[in-house]
């Protein structure tokens, strides 16, 4: 039996194909389209996952879409109702789309779904999973536990905002649920929104920029924004936010609390948005800390599977493991809306179907490492290069990561394109920009000069599964690059009175550890562990790097620049290659070095995105 899930219509459409319980095929529109965030139905991921699959879309059983638009237009309507008259702005500006597209969702996707190879011979059915649902399937099927705690989290599906589920064998339940307008992702949004970073896309940022802070508003937020409960459930006061009846996130009384109004995109940071970002960041993960305990307690298990858009705090996940609530946590690495198509799917399969789980070892999960999106062979490779106009170098299987080794070791930034396509927000290994740790300038080099993005943000350190505990106060697996933990006490660098007194950004530049590339300025880490089975070449690349250079640590960050997705394809690879600073190019078999270049081909690729 196959499956096809989709996700689409709000942000990060996706398809994700399942054959026998397992994810065969998964992809974000955005990757295909090139339009960040891309919230169109996903023509092109479905035909990918088809491709890959081997089939069309006659030999779909099941198409499933990741929520349910009749129990999300009766949330709409019932809080605009709530609120008249002050939510008519939003009415207004809602209703047409709904009226006109969204209430008649199932016409619209088989009126889409028509358009697919294959269509004239589907017979299939297409069914509706709640947001929630979609999230926890994800997060409990694919994982490597026979029975879990499930705990859901992010800024709203239909009603659902925060979920704590049972997952035994191929049965789930949800057991408690907290509902809109009460979320813990639409509070963080909300700040997001207030320091002048866009929401759904910001929020990272918001993360990486509270090390920086002195979380020095949280009683400020806790006495007025928000009550968390000992059990984790919360209630939001809503006479500060603006999200149920305006445009924006904050109201007038939140910016009268906070003293001032929201910080205006692209201007300069100051020290009171580095705090700000500091205390929602320790206020979210005292809320999703008390959850988490709650849910321990409620389900009696000893593992924990998340997933939704606050399963990507990497920074309150590791707090979860370093407190050891649970023995083990598994975490969905496309844990937004775009996961919510693979968890559709696998609802499907599971709780519709009554299929059962496929066999679990209790170690391996059954993402493939998330490398479930398109390859291309080296013929291919080079044919698309060709046609880009590219001046590169072929080596044989045995010389690729060699000679990539020596580029990182002589200091260069690198392109790194092999295998398929990571599903989810983070580059794993497939599509990476890659560089030296040890260099007290990449971290600076890679934001501005090739990522073209704000200097304070920081990188992640890959490392061999066999050496994290030796580098980082970490003993465990993090595939995913979905948890923070510090750098080992040993590989630290005493800093001097002079550097202790620095505050804020003065801290950016100042040398932390033996890998201060990939060091936050608390000696934090959020760590990809790489593992030999999932991604052999690039588990080769950090072996090959350590034997030059001692160290099996590599900064990875996305091969992107900011605004861009994540590149796809060997064309997209080649142009950000030439737009960017990037000095060389790893794609398959094929070795590209800047200087070898045509500089005819040379793109100014700093203000081709929309900033995001």
């Amino acid at each position: 039996m196959r499956i096809l899930g989709i996700s689409a219509y709000y942000h990060d459409s996706a398809a994700a194909l399942v054959e026998g319980g397992k994810p065969v095929a998964a992809a974000q529109e955005e990757r295909f389209t090139r339009v960040k965030h891309d919230a169109g139905f996903p023509r092109h991921a479905i035909a990918y996952c088809l491709e890959e699959g081997g089939c069309d879309l006659g030999d779909i059983e099941h198409v499933v879409f990741y929520d349910k638009p009749f129990l999300k237009f009766e949330r709409l309507l019932e809080t605009y109702l709530a609120t008249v008259p002050r939510g008519f702005r939003s009415f207004r500006t809602a209703i047409p789309v709904w009226t006109k597209e969204k209430l008649f969702q199932k016409a619209l996707l088989r009126r889409e779904l028509r358009k697919q190879a294959g269509a004239t011979d589907w017979n299939g059915s297409l069914l509706f999973a709640e947001h929630h649902q979609s999230h926890a399937a994800s997060a409990f099927f694919p994982s490597p536990f026979e029975n879990a705690a499930v705990l859901t989290l992010d800024g709203v599906g239909e009603w659902c905002t925060t979920s704590i589920g049972h997952g035994v064998g191929r049965t789930l339940e949800i057991q408690r649920e907290i509902h809109f307008p009460h979320s813990l992702g639409l509070l963080y949004s909300a700040f997001t929104y207030y320091t002048g970073f866009k929401v759904n896309s910001g929020e990272y940022k918001l993360m990486g920029l509270a090390p920086y802070g002195n979380p020095r508003f949280v009683k400020t937020i806790m006495e007025n924004l928000i009550d968390i409960r000992d059990d984790g459930s919360f209630w939001l006061d809503q006479q500060y936010f603006n999200y149920c009846t305006g445009l924006t996130m904050t109201s007038e009384k939140f910016h009268e609390l906070f003293g001032a109004p929201p910080r205006r995109p692209e201007s300069p940071l100051t020290q009171r948005e580095m705090d700000l970002a500091a205390s929602i960041q320790a206020v979210t993960e005292e809320a999703v800390m008390r959850l988490a305990r709650f849910a321990r307690k409620s389900t009696g298990e000893r593992r924990l599977c998340m997933a939704g858009g606050v399963a990507l705090n990497c920074v309150a996940n590791g707090k979860i493991r370093k407190e050891q609530i649970f023995d083990d946590i598994w975490i969905q690495p496309a844990s937004g809306d775009a996961g919510g198509a693979l968890g559709a799917a696998l609802a499907c399969w599971h709780q519709h179907a009554g299929q059962p789980r496929p066999e679990i070892n209790g170690c391996m999960d059954h993402m493939q490492g998330a490398y479930l999106g398109p390859a291309f062979s080296d013929e291919a490779i080079q044919i698309r290069l060709d046609a880009a106009g590219a001046r590169y170098d072929v080596v044989g299987d045995d010389g690729v990561v060699p000679a990539t080794a020596d580029l990182l070791a002589q200091g260069r930034a690198v392109g790194w394109m092999q295998g398929r396509m990571e599903f989810g927000p983070r580059a794993l290994g497939a599509r990476s920009i890659l560089g030296d740790p040890r260099s007290p300038s990449m971290q600076k080099t890679l934001n501005l000069k090739v990522k073209y993005r704000e200097s304070f943000r920081p990188f992640a350190p890959s490392v061999l599964r066999e050496e994290v505990s030796d580098w980082f106060d970490l003993d465990a697996d993090s595939p995913y690059m979905l948890l923070v933990a510090d750098v080992a006490e040993r590989r630290r660098r005493k800093m001097t009175p002079e550097e202790e007194r620095l505050f804020g950004i003065e801290k950016l530049n100042v040398p932390r550890s033996e890998i201060p590339a990939v060091t936050h300025v608390d000696y934090s880490a959020r760590i990809q562990t790489v593992h030999r089975d999932t991604n052999p070449r690039y588990w080769a690349l950090l072996s090959a790097f350590k034997q030059r250079t001692g160290s099996p640590v590599l900064v990875n960050t996305s091969f992107n620049v900011r605004g861009e997705p994540i590149v796809c394809t060997p064309e997209d690879a080649f142009r950000c290659f030439m737009g960017t600073e990037i000095e060389s190019l790893v794609v398959g078999n094929c070795i590209l070095r800047k200087e070898q270049q045509n500089p005819e081909l040379a793109r100014d690729y700093k203000d081709r995105f929309a900033l995001d």
